[in-house]
Formats: C-alpha cells, structure tokens, sequence
C-alpha cells in the first residue's frame, strides 16, 4: 500500500484528503505544523508528499528545498495562491504538480494517481492482480487508467471511479442507491440521477469500444451492468 504525507495545516481539509485517499486505497500520513514535517518524512519515507504552501512554523517553499536536497519523492503543491508566479515558483523547485485551492477531493486522487503513474520509482511490470483487459479494452486499477486500443480513454474522476467499479465486477448488476453508496459516497447529497449522467458519459467516451466485446448495460428495473464478453 503506498504512502501519502499530507502536510496541511488546516484539519478539515486534511481530514477530507485522508478519507478520499484511504478510499482510494492508499494509506495516510497527516502533518499539521511545517516544522514537524521532514522529521516525518524521514520516519515514514512516503511514496507521495500533498504539501500546502502556507503553514505554522516552516513554508511549504522551503520544506519542498529540504525535499529536494534529499529524495526524488513526487511533490504535490496545495496552495490557495493563484498568481502563476508561485506555480512558477513551484515547479522550479522541484513541484510535480500544483492544485490551487479549492480543489474537488476526486480530482486530487486522480491527481496523485497520475503523478505516482509518471514517477519511475513507480513503474512496474503488468500482473494480473491490477491489470484486467476486456478484448480491447485494457484497466489498471493500480495506474487508475483506462486505454482503448493502447489510447487513454479521457474521463472525470468520478467517472473514472464508476468505471473502475463497474470492471471490479463485471457482469454483475447495481442499483443507483447501491453505486451511489459505492463511488460517490454514503455523505452524498444530490439526485441519484447523477448515476443515469456518468452512464450516459461513459457511454459515450467508449462509444469505439465494439459491443461483442462489452457494454454499460440498463436493466430496466433493476440497476446497471458491466457485460463482458472477452477478457
């Protein structure tokens, strides 16, 4: 399981970050103060560091230096700064990537997924255990991709996260509630019809998957399916 240090100072949203990223299957480190946060480092040596810019004690700036002077670690810069003179500042310290304030808790997972993909300490052999392929489409749960025809399949990252679901257990049928429950939450607020709009998305980014090989399928009265036919 890969680590992530979450070095920010604000609970709530340090709290959110960790229950997104538990969820998502990494395990979490929390650090609230910037003094404290390369004595951490050193202890639990994470695979990916989410650094807020602006905290007690130590910048995030100079944290980032300290970093540096000693790991390759992938970096992820969160501030509420937005002038592009301090995503400059970032990536010439040796930032893979910056998320401005306020940020959607699925798109830092997808975020943190993509750096972590990009790292070469990251970069393995296929096994069966996180690579499932449906004729030609091809799953990572562990790269939390999809490619159609060796081509990523460009989707949100709920709807990334719905399909992920969907190819976990295949040729298996879900009500709205039960993915509702799954992808987006027991705290979620909204219509379940936002489960009939990432059907209808998904659909359409794989419209040039062919259907003998699978399909979203409605069942009318009984909830949605992933049917696989070649694998």
């Amino acid at each position: 399981m890969k680590k992530i240090l979450v070095v920010e100072d604000e609970i709530a949203i340090s709290m959110v970050l960790k229950a997104y990223l538990q969820r998502a299957g990494f395990e979490v480190i929390q650090v609230y103060d910037g003094l404290k946060a390369m004595s951490v480092f050193t202890d639990v040596q994470p695979d990916l560091v989410l650094l807020d810019v602006m905290l007690p004690g130590k910048e995030g700036w100079d944290i980032l230096s300290e970093i540096r002077e000693e790991s390759a670690c992938p970096v992820i810069m969160l501030t509420a700064l937005t002038d592009v003179d301090y995503r400059l500042s970032g990536f010439q310290s040796g930032a893979d990537d910056y998320i401005a304030k306020p940020f959607v808790a699925d798109e830092v997972v997808a975020r943190v997924q993509a750096v972590l993909r990009r790292s070469p300490r990251f970069v393995t052999e296929e096994s069966e255990e996180h690579i499932r392929k449906f004729g030609r489409l091809r799953v990572d749960f562990q790269a939390y991709t999809v490619e159609l025809d060796n081509q990523e399949v460009n989707l949100t990252p709920r709807d990334l996260s719905l399909f992920l679901f969907f190819a976990k257990h295949p040729n298996q049928i879900f009500t709205r509630e039960q993915l509702i429950e799954h992808v987006w939450g027991m705290d979620y607020v909204g219509s379940d019809r936002a489960v009939d709009l990432a059907i209808k998305r998904l659909r359409k980014a794989l419209e040039e998957w062919p259907e003998s090989e699978g399909e979203i399928k409605t069942l009318r009265g009984l909830g949605y399916q992933l049917s696989v036919y070649q694998s």
